[in-house]
């Protein structure tokens, strides 16, 4: 269509300039530009947006020290069981909860590993509705929408990876050591939390935080809008 245009205003305009050319051109483009968003462009700049950002995200979390050197992604000794850490760091043996929390993150970096495939599914599947509702929404719409869509089967799917990793970096056995050593202790009430569980619950968050991050800076800075079609379409919202 804009190539017709130019045409015309060529065929119009035969004595016309270089410098008129070049004015028609640009009103061409401008006009063209200020065009409304058609939904098919939505969805495409969303796909675009979702699929570069989960790539970093999940490159970002699956490498080495992706979580364990990150403070927003570290995970800790379990919450719910916070009094075994304190009191084994108490009785002289911080370096085994150290060692412990170290392996706890090696199965989450690992883990992350099996995320991007399940997150492509999710953005193939998205649609003009899905698309239209997150580019209006929150500023985490896109990655409340991945949460919905991808939660159940991140968690099955990082399950065995986390076991199995934990079980390979012996993190089991020291859970274990650790707890049997504070069970033992005088007056204390027995422990056990659901490792696995807890540490596959933490990985797939931490995932989350770094997409939220990376949906944020899109949302808020046109220098990561590398392409045309993400400036043209997160630009109508600035």
């Amino acid at each position: 269509m804009r190539l017709i245009l130019i045409a015309i205003v060529m065929l119009s305009l035969p004595a016309c300039s270089e410098r008129d050319l070049r004015q028609a051109y640009d009103v061409i483009n401008q006009s063209a530009a200020e065009a409304p968003l058609t939904n098919q462009e939505i969805v495409a700049a969303l796909k675009d947006a979702l699929s570069s950002g989960i790539t970093r995200g999940a490159a970002t979390a699956s490498r080495k020290d992706g979580y364990f050197g990150d403070p927003r992604l570290k995970i800790e000794f379990p919450e719910d069981v916070i009094k075994v850490e304190n009191t084994m760091r108490r009785i002289g043996l911080g370096n085994e909860i150290d060692r412990f929390v170290k392996q706890l993150n090696r199965s989450a970096e690992r883990a992350a590993t099996a995320a991007r495939p399940i997150f492509v599914r999710a953005i193939t599947s998205m649609t003009i509705y899905d698309a239209i509702e997150i580019l209006n929404g929150a500023p985490d719409a896109a990655t409340q929408y991945l949460m919905r869509t991808t939660g159940d089967e991140l968690r099955a799917q990082f399950l065995p990876i986390v076991r199995d990793t934990l079980d390979q970096t012996s993190a089991t056995r020291y859970y274990s050591d650790i707890v049997q050593q504070y069970n033992s202790l005088p007056l204390v009430s027995d422990v056990n939390p659901d490792l696995d569980q807890y540490a596959t619950d933490k990985a797939v968050a931490g995932l989350f935080v770094l997409i939220a991050e990376e949906e944020a800076n899109i949302r808020a800075n046109p220098a990561a809008r590398t392409t045309r079609l993400l400036q043209r379409v997160f630009g109508s919202l600035d």
